[in-house]
């Protein structure tokens, strides 16, 4: 994550509150310590308590933000940040193009520096690497389909359980979750963005 953080996702997206911006310092502070430690030590070598004392906080901060070791490898702040963007959209554009334009703008403002690509790219790197970190992703990956199934049916009216809307967030985010995959497989060396545009792309076209 950069160090300067986004006022507003997207033109016409409501400002993020000095609480919430003050948040989510407390949360890159801790992730940058954790990556790192997680650097000169290893993932599993590393505790908690070693991550507080680098980011100059107590050990019960860290659980306050973030539940296990895990989550700070896995929780940031992409998901309120789309959420705004998605919502800025306008409404009678399509689903599937709203949800692109809201994502390229987030990877933009979050990934769009060489000191954020580098923590991308280290988080990927755990990710292959480290099986606990795997399976949790998918479990993340869970809590961004309910923040996007609720804006989606704001948008479209539809029942935010509705068999169609699960259908199509289910899709959305197994074409980005292939697509960060893809990108890592390849050694990082794309632009994630485009290789994200690309898996949209499938969708688009409806599989074909």
């Amino acid at each position: 994550m950069t160090a300067s953080l986004p006022v507003s996702a997207t033109p016409g997206t409501p400002p993020i509150g000095l609480r919430e911006r003050k948040k989510i310092r407390t949360r890159q502070a801790i992730r940058r310590a954790a990556y790192r430690l997680f650097a000169e030590r290893g993932y599993d070598a590393t505790r908690i308590d070693q991550i507080a004392e680098a980011a100059e906080v107590s050990p019960s901060t860290v659980f306050r933000y973030f539940a296990s070791k895990e989550d700070i490898v896995l929780t940031d702040e992409d998901d309120a940040v789309m959420e705004a963007a998605l919502r800025a959209r306008p409404p009678d554009e399509p689903p599937l193009t709203a949800i692109r334009a809201a994502l390229t703008e987030t990877m933009r403002r979050l990934y769009g520096t060489p000191e954020a690509r580098a923590e991308a790219e280290q988080r990927m790197r755990l990710i292959a690497t480290v099986p606990a970190l795997r399976a949790r992703m998918h479990e993340n990956l869970a809590a961004t389909g309910e923040f996007l199934a609720r804006a989606l049916a704001d948008r479209t009216g539809r029942p935010v359980d509705g068999l169609e809307l699960r259908v199509f967030v289910g899709a959305v985010l197994g074409g980005f979750q292939e697509a960060l995959l893809y990108w890592s497989a390849r050694g990082m060396r794309d632009d994630l963005t485009r290789i994200v545009d690309r898996a949209l792309d499938v969708l688009e076209n409806g599989l074909a």
